[in-house]
């Protein structure tokens, strides 16, 4: 993987904008300007991580998350000026591992993007610690173990997998409960709460376990 951030903008000032702070940093910036370029790309380049506006000539940005994801765990930041809820949890249900508003401020949008890398493990597989047992639904953390609940370990499992992904409720519902039954926000925060105690307990406190406001939970390297 190059050590490139892939900014997907057709609004040129903003993206030479963009790329002026990431010069300014580790990271080499490579712009993309159209929608139909950026899988390609993303293919034979293997960007560290990508900006990816939603509004876009050629494909837009969310069947480009959705068709990178078939391929890739490149962590995707969506970028949009369209601010509603709904936009942002598809975003984040299709794979996105944050989202960005316009108007923002450059020195913010490197500083998510660090914040992504950091909390996204690398090729060689950086862990959070955490064993899960299958057979058995416990989880143990450096030699100390914990009993989980079925539902508990279904909850636990897309995050253990995934560490630093964002995952709705209505995701962690449907992994939690395969007969697809209606559940509330307040049953999976329940569930939360409890597997956050059983966390800590075996872990001296560590709090795997965070909650992002408006979109649901993820689970943090400690």
């Amino acid at each position: 993987m190059s050590n490139s951030i892939l900014i997907v903008e057709d609004e040129i000032k903003l993206a030479n904008l963009l790329s002026d702070y990431f010069n300014l940093t580790e990271y080499q910036p490579h712009q993309i300007h159209h929608g139909d370029e950026v899988i390609a790309w993303v293919k034979e380049h293997q960007p560290k991580a990508i900006l990816l506006d939603i509004m876009l000539p050629g494909k837009d940005g969310i069947t480009l998350c959705r068709e990178i994801r078939q391929f890739s765990n490149i962590p995707i930041l969506m970028v949009t000026a369209r601010v509603d809820e709904i936009d942002r949890l598809l975003g984040l249900e299709l794979g996105a591992d944050d989202y960005i508003c316009k108007p923002f401020s450059p020195r913010e949008v490197v500083a998510r993007v660090k914040a992504v890398l950091r909390r996204t493990p690398s090729p060689e597989g950086c862990e959070t610690g955490l064993v899960l047992d299958e057979h058995r639904f416990i989880v143990s953390y450096q030699g100390q173990e914990a009993s989980l609940t079925s539902v508990e370990f279904q909850l636990l499992k897309p995050l253990a997998d995934k560490p630093g992904r964002i995952f709705t409720r209505a995701q962690l519902m449907d992994n939690m409960y395969s007969d697809q039954r209606i559940v509330n926000n307040r049953t999976i925060d329940s569930h939360i709460k409890k597997l956050r105690k059983k966390l800590a307990a075996i872990s001296q406190g560590i709090d795997f376990i965070q909650s992002v406001y408006g979109a649901g939970y993820r689970l943090l390297l400690p």
